[in-house]
């Protein structure tokens, strides 16, 4: 079947399912297959739950005019997404709707939604679901967007190179950021050139597409890898078109602002001195796209972290930093530092492992565990991975599990808390 002939089913029945578990009523079930599963299975059963049609790449048992077959199921629906996506490309006389592309290392997640909170008071804007930012998640994040849309924003992940080149693609991002490059997926990218070489293809593809780029004038690399673009939009602490410092971080992260902007202070509800840059940026771009300077003031101020992210959590008389949605060592090193510097005594660290480092794993857990000595600590719990091959003298643990139950039999009381670790190692599950 050709996508244009699908498509026209795609807008008569636009929810998306892969899922079989979760099909409702008129859902398009795409069968995609992984390593441990394979959704051709279920087609017939998304089709008894209600859904319209079920696209397979595997012959089914029993025929069926509800059943389409195509060579690659995720193929098409990436090809889908990149059809729907190519219907907000309007004649040149008419305002094309931005497409943002975000992608880094680090603050990622954390900049869309503060992005989305700002752009949302004054367009209808589309943005990724809470981390869909890979091969899957890119296209059902198109898909869902609506042509109401004023704005969209789209997270891009990435683990290796050619990744973002290939979402460039089907996403066709008119503007593009990348928050920064820092020791993330070493096991994928090979090391940090690589990581900036990988990060890179978003603006590669700006400099192509002549789009636009929104850079950290802070970080030189970023410099570096975007002065072949013709457009690019700054911000920083010094040197740029809007600039920002910290106010105070010992609890909330306060935020002042210098130049390209009437506001002169943000009270965030982030935690950390490394979300200084993530602020800064949503305030660039909602003054790029003309958004009452109060507006983003209130947008920004308003926004409560979730999904375990840069979290102040105050329980049983504690005080709780939850960042335990990911980990590298760039994050891992920020978040210790600055916990480190915020006021409060009594500081206790549960730290997972991190992941997908590779031959660099070990040599990366032993630096962190320098860091973690140069600073005075109540209590310092590491769980899983290459912790356990680390030379230190601090407890550690095989799973969050095993943490949670030492947690819960301290009866901790007026102390600091930072749980931070990699997706894998689950370190949430010791406040559940």
């Amino acid at each position: 079947m050709k996508i244009t002939e699908l498509y026209k089913i795609f807008l008569q029945f636009p929810s998306i399912q892969t899922d079989s578990r979760k099909i409702k009523e008129a859902d398009l079930f795409f069968a995609l297959q992984g390593t441990n599963f394979n959704g051709n299975q279920f087609a017939e059963e998304a089709l008894s739950k209600g859904a319209a049609y079920a696209i397979v790449d595997e012959a089914t048992c029993t025929p069926n005019d509800r059943i389409i077959q195509v060579d690659d199921v995720l193929k098409t629906l990436q090809n889908l997404a990149h059809h729907h996506r190519r219907q907000f490309i309007l004649s040149s006389t008419e305002k094309q709707i931005p497409f943002i592309a975000i992608t880094g290392s680090n603050g990622k997640t954390t900049s869309k939604e503060l992005i989305n909170a700002v752009l949302s008071t004054s367009f209808k804007t589309y943005t990724t679901e809470g981390n869909f930012n890979n091969h899957i998640g890119i296209p059902l994040t198109l898909l869902k967007i609506k042509h109401d849309a004023e704005m969209a924003i789209i997270e891009m992940g990435a683990n290796h190179q050619n990744e973002i080149a290939a979402y460039c693609v089907y996403t066709m991002p008119t503007y593009g950021v990348i928050t920064n490059c820092g020791k993330a997926h070493l096991e994928g990218f090979g090391s940090e050139e690589g990581i900036r070489k990988g990060k890179g293809e978003l603006f590669d593809y700006l400099r192509l597409h002549k789009g636009t780029a929104f850079v950290m004038r802070d970080y030189n690399y970023l410099q570096e890898m975007s002065k072949r673009l013709t457009n690019c939009i700054t911000y920083g602490t010094h040197n740029a078109g809007l600039t920002g410092s910290i106010k105070n971080s010992t609890g909330l992260l306060e935020v002042t602002i210098h130049t390209g902007s009437s506001i002169d202070y943000i009270k965030t509800n982030l935690v950390g001195e490394y979300n200084l840059p993530n602020i800064l940026l949503a305030v660039t771009i909602g003054k790029y796209f003309n958004v009452p300077d109060e507006k983003i003031k209130w947008a920004l101020e308003n926004y409560i972290p979730s999904n375990n992210r840069s979290q102040l959590i105050e329980k049983n008389g504690n005080k709780i930093i939850l960042d335990a949605y990911n980990a590298n060592p760039s994050s891992m090193q920020a978040a210790i530092e600055n916990f480190a510097k915020m006021s409060g005594e009594n500081k206790v660290l549960l730290l997972g492992a991190m992941m997908e480092l590779g031959a660099e794993s070990h040599q990366e857990h032993q630096h962190l565990i320098e860091l973690i000595n140069k600073y005075k600590w109540k209590n310092v719990v590491l769980v899983g991975g290459d912790f356990n091959k680390a030379s230190h003298s601090f407890l550690y643990f095989e799973s969050s599990k095993q943490a949670k139950k030492w947690f819960n039999n301290q009866n901790f009381n007026a102390s600091n808390i930072l749980i931070k670790g990699s997706r894998s190692t689950q370190m949430e599950k010791i406040l559940e």
